[in-house]
């Protein structure tokens, strides 16, 4: 059972939380500059019971899991084809490249703060109809009403104004348009996480927790991303970096619900 705790415990879990989260933005960073034209997902995995068993290419299997967190996030509301897509959050590109060669947008555009990962993607994904830009999740940088869809997978965590990204999401959004979304936070936040979504401005068509199916995609996807971690992080780096991968302190905590993983879809009115 998840324990009781003050207002003061749960400050300062916060403040412990939010230093976690710096240093393990900048080993993410550090990571993705020296990483191989292979490593094109650094999120979580996901797999449904039964398997989600979506087609891929034979160049996207080996990002099987990784690849049906996007495929589930990005389709909550109907599929893609034919719209105007933002992507806050990038990273590696992996999900973009995926999402715009399998729905067909009509535009899809990918967004990182970090300017070597934004050049690496531009240099890595030659795809027709993806577009890669430089900026900030608080302070996006698109005229009011540009999208039909706003994805974000696993990056809001880093974010210093959570409510800031929303309202952002919101004023950049169109009429009708959705934001698909996936991330986590420790048990003691989630209350906070829920009010944040609720004052948003867009109402919450769907929203879950999906432990079993991240750990489910974790355990499988093992072999693929254990591989990536000892070969792209140096040893002085492991002993604060957790792995997204079974036999993990993440692992643990998303199975003793210490930390819960949720995705949502809210809409625009």
């Amino acid at each position: 059972m998840i324990p009781t705790v003050t207002i003061t415990d749960r400050i300062s879990r916060t403040l412990r939380w939010k230093l976690n989260a710096r240093i393990h933005n900048r080993m993410y960073r550090y990571i993705a500059s020296r990483a191989d034209d292979d490593v094109l997902f650094m999120n979580w995995a996901y797999e449904e019971n039964p398997a989600m068993a979506i087609p891929l290419e034979p160049s996207d299997e080996a990002h099987r899991y990784p690849i049906q967190l996007y495929h589930a996030t990005a389709t909550q509301n109907g599929d893609l084809t034919g719209k105007r897509i933002l992507e806050v959050g990038c990273g590696q590109a992996g999900g973009a490249s995926y999402l715009t060669r399998t729905f067909k947008p009509e535009s899809y555009v990918a967004l990182d703060l970090n300017a070597a990962g934004i050049e690496f993607c531009r240099r890595r994904h030659q795809v027709p109809g993806l577009e890669f830009i430089q900026g900030h999740a608080e302070d996006l940088p698109f005229p009011a009403e540009s999208f039909d869809a706003v994805i974000n997978v696993e990056s809001s965590h880093f974010y210093p104004h959570f409510d800031r990204f929303l309202s952002e999401v919101a004023r950049v959004l169109r009429p009708g348009g959705a934001f698909l979304y996936t991330d986590i936070r420790n048990w003691f936040q989630c209350d906070q996480w829920e009010a944040a979504l609720n004052a948003s401005g867009m109402q919450k068509v769907s929203g879950r927790e999906i432990n079993k199916e991240v750990l489910r995609g974790m355990e499988l996807n093992k072999p693929q991303w254990d591989a990536v971690w000892d070969r792209m992080v140096p040893g002085f780096l492991r002993p604060v970096g957790n792995a997204p991968t079974t036999g993990t302190p993440l692992s643990r905590d998303l199975e003793s619900g210490k930390q819960s993983y949720r995705m949502y879809c809210l809409t625009k009115a």
